[in-house]
Order: C-alpha cells, then structure tokens, then sequence
C-alpha cells in the first residue's frame, strides 16, 4: 500500500483542484491520500466523490494553523469528522486573520519597494472562498517578475526570518490541537522545526498530541531517528507525507509516498 498523508488543494493555497489530486494520486500508483488544506476541510467532500469507485481512498484530513513564541506551527488533523461545526467556525476566523495577515506582509513588502496587487494576489488564490496563504503571495512575486520562482520567493523575501514574515496568530498549539479531538480527529505535529521541538513536544502530548510526521519529501528539519525515537518515548504514531502543492514544485504525486507497514499503527487508529 502506497500513502501520501499530506496533500494540499486549491481549497486552500494548492494549484490543483481537489478532483485533479484525485487524478494525479491515481496516476501516480497511490492507494490513499490524505487532504489536507490549511485551516478548512472545503476540499474534502470534493475529493471523496472524485474517488467514488476507484482504486483510491481518501482520508479527510485538514492542516490546522498555529503560533508559538512567533512561529508557526501546524498541526495535522487525520480522520476527521468533516460534518463538526468546530470546523465552520475555525474556517471563518481563519479566513479573517489571513488576510489581515496577508495585507500586513504586502504593506511590508512594499516598504522594501516591492509592490504587489490586490489583484495579482487574488489571481493566485482563484476564489474569494479561500484564504490567502504565503504560497499565494510567493506567486504573485513570480508573476510580477520579483523572483524564479516559488522557492527563491520564500527563501529571499517572505520565509520565517525576513523583514516581511508575519505570523499566522491563529491559535495556540493546544488550541489546534483541541480543535481536532473535537472533531474525532487525531492530531499530528507536521514539519516540527528542530529549534522548537524539545521544548514544544512535551506540552503538545501533555495537549492530547498523538502522531509525529516523520516521513517527508521536503523540509526535514529534524531526522528520521530522532522523530522516530521521539515517537516511541511518548506512545506517538507515525506519519509521512509530501506537502504537495502542484507540479509546479517539480514533483509529481506518487513520486513520494510511505508504505503502509511504515504507518500501520496510525492505520489502526484510524480504523483502516
């Protein structure tokens, strides 16, 4: 069994619609794919019917927003019941403050002589439904001719340490992960960065913390023993996936993927 646990759509800050993930897991050997949008489960009923009678099963999933000491953490959430109303709620806030926050890092950017629209954000996000995101943003420097592409955007104007970052301020980590366990989900710490992961861990599990996201294609700040020691010392499940956001990354969905005996014990907590 091949999985990807970690798969982002258009319902948030993805270039592909739910239905096109659906297509290109399948065309890339995946059996299941989690649908994990940032801070909404809008794409997820969308997948389902796009993988009704095919060889593919979708977990409803979702990528909470979180802040910490002025960094972002995120928070995953697998098994979700997508019919709980904390989610209508969270998506309406999550709505608001992400384009204040949005607003905040174009104003930011601009006093550095970078000037981006209105417009040529909300050509990137392609509905008002959805939040703006900095993936959004990175975008839109592509387009107006600032930077190559969506890597150098993040890694010289809008990443963590430059004068533009502003944090999410959505919610505290436990607040996140409450969210999920209100919903039945199973909280997962994604991406955990190394500077934090020592001190944070501890009050995350003390929280109701069940998984680490230990296997990824990108972005491994931590390696793979330490998060898999860290997960056997707290009785945390394991989980992997790519972060996919669209081919334009480079990747294509199916070129990562975790088997099925990898994560057979959030399997079995999920129920599969």
């Amino acid at each position: 069994m091949r999985l990807d646990l970690h798969v982002h759509s258009t319902a948030s800050d993805g270039t592909v619609p739910p239905e096109e993930v659906v297509a290109r897991a399948i065309a890339g050997g995946l059996d299941v794919v989690a649908l994990a949008d940032h801070d909404t489960i809008a794409g997820v009923e969308r997948a389902r019917r796009a993988a009704a009678g095919k060889r593919i099963h979708i977990i409803p999933a979702v990528e909470m927003s979180s802040t910490f000491v002025g960094t972002d953490i995120h928070i995953l959430g697998y098994f979700v019941d997508t019919s709980s109303d904390v989610f209508a709620r969270h998506t309406r806030r999550s709505h608001e403050r992400r384009d204040a926050r949005m607003l905040e890092m174009v104003e930011r950017l601009a006093r550095q002589g970078i000037e981006v629209s209105r417009g040529q954000l909300d050509e990137q996000r392609g509905s008002a439904d959805v939040a703006y995101s900095r993936p959004h943003l990175a975008r839109a420097l592509v387009q107006a001719g600032y930077v190559a592409g969506v890597p150098q955007a993040f890694a010289a104007l809008i990443g963590n340490d430059s004068p533009a970052y502003v944090p999410t301020r959505l919610a505290t980590p436990e607040e996140a992960i409450r969210l999920i366990l209100d919903a039945d989900g199973i909280p997962v710490w994604a991406h955990p960065p190394a500077e934090l992961f020592q001190r944070l861990l501890p009050r995350l599990v003390r929280a109701g913390l069940q998984g680490l996201e230990v296997y990824r294609a990108t972005r491994r700040s931590i390696g793979v023993a330490r998060l898999e020691r860290a997960a056997r010392d707290n009785a945390l499940v394991v989980t992997g996936g790519s972060d996919w956001h669209g081919p334009e990354g480079g990747a294509e969905l199916g070129d990562f993927f975790v088997t099925g005996d990898e994560v057979a014990a959030f399997l079995g907590a999920g129920g599969m």
